[in-house]
This record gives C-alpha cells, structure tokens and sequence, in this order.
C-alpha cells in the first residue's frame, strides 16, 4: 500500500472582508492621508519608494479616520478566525494589531521579497485594483533548502508549486503567517494599486 500526505502545510485565508467597510470612503481615506503625510513622502522619496506607504511615518490610522477603526474592528474578527484555522495555542493570550499602513503602488511599482519579522499573522485588504494591476506572489518557504531539486512542472499542482500568484477583488481580504516571503510584482496598470497592509503580534 502506497501513502502519500501533504506535511508542514502553508495556509492561505481569503475572504471578504465585510459590508461594514465603504469601498469608496476607504479609497477616499487612503489619497487623503497621502496627501497630507509629508514625513511619508519623504520618507518614500529618501529611500526611493514608488508611490506612497505610510510604513514609516503614521501609526495611528484607527485614530485619525474612523473608517480605519471600522477596518480594524472588521480585520480581528478575520485573523481570529484563521488563528483559530491555525490551530494556535494562545496560553491565554491574544493576536493583537501592531501595525497598519496604507500602500499606493502607480504604474511601474514594485514591492520587493520579503517576510514581517517579529509578527504572528501578517495580511492586506486592497481597496483598489485596476485591470492590470499585479497580484500578490507568494514564495515557497524551503526554496532556499533545494539546491539539487529540479523545477516543478508548470501545470504542477498548486501545493507543488515553487511560487503562488494570488490575484485579489476590492474588498478581499488575505492573510498569511508572518514568515511566509512574499511580493508585489510590477504594476502594470495606469492607475494606482492601493492597499492596506497590517501586523498582527502575540501578545
């Protein structure tokens, strides 16, 4: 008898992310936040980031816009959710939000490889995705391990697969263990790829 399982699993959570959030309002939120963030801009302009994040400059979203109150409200309930998918043993204590930032990626931006270090869940809901705008890319955690191992098939199963393109709807959300490397290829579109990333630790 011949058995063969999948092991050490990689989970993927999408869902909507709910119809407490104003796609609209959202949007409206994100450029108006842009354009009053200086010390973002500068700081996307010193280290020679396309578009706008307010990574560096702004932490208190939930604060300033009680849109993103709303979205946070809305984001707990989701990772609750997939920490309980995980299986996590908490031991009593919680996954609670550590940051939050709003990414605006134009036409030829890119945001390179890359994994949240000391974070638990790590996610985004996109707020706006034009045609032609990149999909998330996801990396295989053991790539670095398989010096010797050839290729997989490119119509491989999509668990076999060395890399996982995931091509999000406005109002998506998606969530990932924070370890898991990840990516925005080029956007492609005209118009602006917006998105909100976020943080969750354990605390």
């Amino acid at each position: 008898m011949t058995d063969i399982k999948s092991l050490f699993v990689t989970r993927l959570y999408r869902a909507a992310l709910g119809d407490t959030i104003d796609a609209n309002e959202l949007e409206a939120s994100c450029y108006s936040i842009a354009e009053d963030d200086e010390a973002g801009q500068q700081w996307c302009e010193e280290n020679g980031y396309p578009g706008y994040t307010s990574y560096a400059s702004l932490t208190d979203l939930g604060w300033r816009f009680p849109i993103f109150a709303e979205l946070i409200k809305a984001l707990d309930k989701h990772v609750a959710a997939f920490a309980g998918d995980l299986e996590f043993n908490l031991d009593g204590r919680e996954l609670k939000l550590e940051d939050i930032w709003i990414n605006i990626l134009p036409e030829g931006g890119i945001h390179t490889s890359h994994i949240h270090p000391h974070s638990v869940i790590s996610g985004t809901t996109y707020v706006a995705m034009p045609d032609g705008a990149s999909a998330l890319k996801l990396e295989d955690p053991r790539l670095p391990m398989m010096m010797a191992a050839p290729g997989r098939k490119k119509d491989a199963r999509e668990e076999l697969r060395q890399f996982a393109y995931v091509a999000p709807e406005v109002g998506d959300v998606l969530l990932w263990e924070s370890w898991l490397r990840h990516e925005v290829p080029m956007n492609m579109s005209e118009d602006d790829r917006i998105s909100v990333s976020f943080n969750y630790a354990w605390s």
